[in-house]
Formats: structure tokens, sequence, C-alpha cells
């Protein structure tokens, strides 16, 4: 896995009142779980930037006053209408104990039914796997090389030494579609997403 560092300081107090002081100096409150005790702990919102918005998952070396963990960032919260980071949880990363993380995913090859005037579609961008973070890689291939047109590959496809897949077995990553199969699919889905947005386009949400 890539690595990235993010450097923090020890909050003196933890409470709402101390969080909502922290966020208006542009700070983040963040915690370390995982450990023998929590570390509580506040981070710079700008350092946050190239570990959130990216398509990739790090290992983090955060340093927190001199001190040094190997964590995974495992959740994030944002403010319901800013879109703000208000808050973030670190989980300790050991050698010798597995951890569960989403790997974003990537596919090499050329596949004869896109050749044939298929439509290609990646369904999943990350996938959720469990291991070691040695055995960890930067990202999961998929190989496309073989797909025909109404072809896809699932999650139980796939095979890496020593990682375990979370993510449904049965769930499509990547398929090819006829041209007017991806046309239907995509007015399908835009109109599922006019139907949520009627559906939550109720009450606005509160803080």
């Amino acid at each position: 896995m890539k690595t990235v560092s993010l450097s923090g300081s020890l909050r003196e107090n933890v409470g709402k009142k101390d969080a909502k002081a922290l966020r208006i100096a542009g700070k983040v409150p963040c915690v370390l779980y995982g450990g023998k005790e929590q570390v509580h702990f506040t981070a710079d919102a700008a350092s946050f930037k190239p570990i959130i918005f990216t398509p990739d998952t790090f290992l983090i070396e955060v340093d927190v006053d001199g001190k040094k963990y190997n964590a995974i960032l495992q959740d994030v919260q944002y403010h319901p209408l800013s879109d703000k980071l208000l808050h973030a949880d670190f989980l300790l990363a050991s050698q010798d104990k597995p951890v569960t993380v989403y790997l974003p995913v990537k596919h090499k090859g050329t596949s004869p039914g896109v050749i044939r005037g298929g439509k290609l579609k990646l369904k999943m961008n990350k996938i959720r796997v469990k291991g070691l973070i040695k055995d960890l890689p930067e990202f999961i291939m998929v190989d496309i090389s073989k797909l025909q047109i109404g072809q896809s590959v699932k999650v139980r496809d796939l095979s890496l030494e020593n990682i375990s897949f979370l993510s449904p077995a049965n769930a499509v990553i990547i398929d090819v579609k006829t041209a007017r199969g991806a046309a239907l699919e995509a007015e399908e889905e835009a109109e599922e997403g006019e139907a949520t947005e009627s559906a939550e386009g109720g009450e606005a949400p509160k803080e």
C-alpha cells in the first residue's frame, strides 16, 4: 500500500465545545483506536485533502507530538449542509493483525466485446477486503481481455494470495453490455436518482 504522513497534536480537552472551537480554527478532531488506549488528537483540515479526495487507499503514518503510529483511515464525518470535515477515525494498523479496507479497482486489457461495439462499465470503484498490511496491494487489477458482450467479472472471480474479499461474492465489478443495453441501464439509473432526490427533497437536514 501507498504511505502518506499526517501530523497532529494531542487534544487537551475532549468535548463538544472544544471540538467546535477546533473546527473554527481549521482543525479536525480525530481519534486513533485499536491500541491499549484511544488517542484523541487534532490535525489541520487541509492535510486531509491528499487522503480523502483520491480513489487510493493509504497506510497513514500519523505523527502525534512526535509519537508515530501506522494507521488506516476508517471513517470520516461531514457537515450535512456544508460538507465540511467534522471528525476522523483512525485504526491502528499492526503488522501482525489483519485490517479491513476498501481497495480501488483498475482494469487491464482490451475487451473483445468492446471491440464489437459493446459498452464497458465499471460498477464497483472499490472492493472491501481484509488482510495483513504487508499483503495489501495498492489496488485490485481486473483483467477484461476475455470479456464478451453480456459477460462480467464478479467479486467471486477474483483471487489474491492471503487476501479475503468481504464484498458480496455475486457483486458485479465490471461488465460489457450492448450499446442499447447500456443506454437502457443509464436511463434506469437516472430515473432511480430522480426518485431518490424526490424522496429526499422534503425537510432540509438539521445541524
